[in-house]
């Protein structure tokens, strides 16, 4: 992760640097524009890296849906930081955000689906998550469009893998047919 980089919960004074970063990135048609009035509604969904001297260099939020179900939205890395983990320190704490919150099954919609890929979500089909369409979908601009790809994570799953690998044998004296489950690289 960027040295000297602080990982922490947004506050409401971060709301114009993160709609300044996101859209710096909308402006290319990779993320929806958000307003600082927008974020500020949604503040305390916000995860934000602060640089050494206070700078805003990536945020991200967790967009809720249901009581189980929410999205990892508005994840967006300063170009003078990409490369040193914070887009990935910023969904973990995302996703602990969501644990806190009793979320488990976690989406992203996104443009860059290696990055997803890699820290271990799995491709979906979007129709997974019906909330999702019905609420900001159908009222997109780029409904008819859209190229984002979905991938999901289930935290509770993830969580009772990563605390203990678990080793199965077989029964039969002298025969060990077992495997163990391993956490997801990430």
């Amino acid at each position: 992760m960027a040295s000297g980089a602080l990982v922490r919960r947004a506050r409401p004074q971060d709301a114009v640097a993160i709609s300044r970063l996101n859209n710096s990135f909308a402006n290319e048609g990779q993320m929806l524009l958000r307003t600082p009035e927008m974020i500020s509604l949604a503040i305390d969904d916000y995860i934000v890296a602060e640089g050494p001297a206070g700078e805003i260099l990536a945020c991200g939020a967790l967009k809720e849906y249901s009581p189980s179900v929410a999205e990892i939205a508005a994840i967006a890395v300063s170009r003078d930081a990409h490369g040193q983990g914070l887009g990935r320190a910023i969904v973990r704490r995302v996703e602990d955000l969501a644990r806190m919150r009793g979320i488990y099954d976690v989406f992203a919609l996104t443009l860059q689906p290696e990055f997803f890929s890699a820290i271990g979500y799995e491709r979906v089909d979007r129709a997974r998550y019906p909330e999702k369409i019905r609420r900001d979908c159908l009222a997109c601009t780029r409904r008819f469009a859209c190229n984002e790809i979905c991938f999901a994570r289930n935290l509770l799953i993830e969580d009772s893998a990563t605390r203990a690998p678990v080793e199965q044998f077989s029964r039969t004296p002298g025969v060990a047919a077992g495997s163990i489950i391993r956490a997801h690289a990430a």
